[in-house]
């Protein structure tokens, strides 16, 4: 999972600070690496490395990105990878000098790389199904010649020549993918994957001097932060081009799309403050908070919990819900700290593990002599869980129970989240009654999945379907097969991880690539 983050500001303009800023309200989605391009006339200016946005970017470095259009980006690697050379965003010189940002995962990378090389006469550098991406973009714009796509008079001439490359993309790669990008010296673009499984909004922001600008988002609440007013969101399929001179071209570039938006933005990834094709993170959580009462109430309709109590934070207004409708007291039982990352989309399992303590400790009074019901979004490989619960025990708590906002999570998500190897879910091979014991827990509660896809639909809203691959093995993209099911776990697994951490980063400091055409 990742944040993208593009804006194309006012002409004369300087937008690096706004994709700062903006990056800093998307670091949720990705604390590996970061970086930022701009463009300016024909130049661009880039910066990017390992570590948290704060980390990468100094003064000297946002003053060198200048330019009234940029994108960023915010990564966590998918497959273990954590080389400074892989960190977004990427650029191709050819044709034009074309950049992006991706967010997601190709399922058919390795054979787009192998028709690359082999048919396109294109070399891929890195791992990264990013790179792919970018060089099968450029290529299909080579295809159509460079002198369809030119700016005269500061109006835009032929952006059709860029939707039909975005149309051929669409039918070359197949997975989950949201792009912003910039061709160099003509304007910004974005597009998404047929399915939508990975989220992309956009918006604006109007001047009293009769500027727009104009600005994409992996979330709503980047725009909101920065003082855009949200459109809508990219449909899927879609692409938006805007020219340097700030006007705006939409086009659906795929025959067949369909909305399959990833259902784990609304359990973990996504910020509550944000809203995601049309549904509030916010209000999503709530519901499930709801449904898991409900649920609570069915197998155990004589329960003598206490207290509810989250597990910080993606578990906290699941919480609010569950203690609301059981009619029982919402407790604070653990403080976070907040300069510990995410531990879900942390590189290797050692470092994941020494990371619980350092990030939660619990408040004695809270649970001594209290039986208390723990919500946490979901259950990965259980560690996190029984650390905590023993956490809960070792402070008095009388009884430890424990529920998931979502339903036992099976199976790889293929489209962008670094869930694990099957073999390291705690819910491979194991029952719901075993996978309690296997924590700790007097009892388990698990989220069931149609009472999910209600919690993250709108009331009202018929027929909204979820990719929700990870609980039930149904890759909507249809050509997940077990070999690359095998593949993926190869790179996935924590053995794979720790030694992709033992290597030392490299650092890339900021350049200017310059566009002689």
């Amino acid at each position: 999972m990742c944040g993208i983050i593009g804006i194309a500001g006012r002409p004369g303009s300087h937008v690096s600070k706004m994709l700062y800023d903006g990056l800093l309200v998307l670091q949720h989605r990705g604390q590996d690496a970061a970086g930022i391009v701009t463009c300016e006339d024909d130049h661009l200016h880039l910066r990017k490395s390992n570590g948290l946005v704060r980390d990468v970017f100094r003064e000297r470095h946002m003053e060198n990105l200048r330019g009234s259009m940029g994108i960023g980006h915010v990564r966590y690697p998918t497959a273990g990878t954590c080389s400074s050379a892989e960190a977004q965003p990427l650029y191709v010189n050819s044709p034009y000098g074309i950049t992006i940002a991706h967010n997601g995962n190709l399922v058919n990378a390795e054979q787009q790389a192998r028709q690359l090389y082999n048919d396109d006469l294109r070399h891929v550098n890195t791992s990264s199904d990013s790179e792919v991406l970018l060089n099968v973009l450029a290529h299909e714009l080579q295809k159509l010649g460079k002198r369809q796509l030119k700016i005269e008079d500061g109006l835009y001439l032929d952006v059709h020549q860029v939707f039909k490359a975005v149309r051929e993309v669409h039918y070359r790669v197949s997975g989950g993918y949201a792009v912003v990008g910039m061709i160099n010296g003509y304007g910004l673009f974005a597009f998404r994957d047929p399915n939508g499984i990975r989220p992309l909004v956009f918006g604006k922001c109007e001047h009293e001097d009769g500027n727009t600008e104009w600005a994409v988002a992996s979330e709503s609440v980047a725009l909101d932060t920065l003082g855009f007013e949200v459109v809508r969101d990219v449909a899927p399929g879609e692409c938006i081009f805007i020219s340097v001179s700030g006007e705006i071209f939409e086009l659906q570039c795929h025959s067949s799309p369909k909305m399959q938006s990833c259902i784990f933005e609304y359990v973990y990834f996504a910020r509550p403050d944000s809203v995601i094709d049309g549904m509030s993170v916010h209000q999503a959580r709530l519901n499930m908070g709801d449904s898991l009462a409900d649920k609570i109430m069915k197998l155990m309709p004589d329960h003598d919990i206490d207290v509810v109590m989250p597990i910080p934070d993606s578990g906290r207004y699941a919480a609010i819900q569950t203690a609301a409708k059981l009619e029982v007291q919402f407790r604070e039982g653990f403080v976070k700290n907040r300069y510990v990352g995410r531990t879900f989309i942390m590189p290797g399992q050692a470092q994941r593990q020494d990371s619980v303590r350092k990030k939660l400790n619990p408040l004695v009074s809270e649970f001594e002599g209290k039986t208390v019901l723990l919500v946490d979004d979901s259950i990965v490989r259980g560690n996190t869980s029984r650390k905590i619960v023993e956490m809960a025990r070792e402070v008095g708590a009388k009884k430890v129970y424990f529920a998931s906002s979502a339903p036992p999570l099976l199976h790889p998500n293929v489209y962008g989240i670094d869930m694990p190897a099957r073999s390291e879910y705690i819910a491979h091979g194991q029952s719901i009654d075993e996978i309690g014991k296997a924590i700790g827990a007097d009892y388990l509660f698990y989220q069931d999945l149609d009472d999910l896809i209600r919690a993250c639909t709108n009331i009202g809203e018929k027929g909204r379907v979820f990719d929700v691959s990870c609980f039930t093995g149904d890759y909507c993209t249809g050509d997940v097969s077990d070999e690359y099911l095998a593949m993926l776990e190869s790179q996935r697994n924590d053995a794979a991880k720790n030694n992709s951490e033992s290597k030392e980063p490299e650092e890339i400091d900021s350049i200017d690539i310059h566009n002689e055409d």
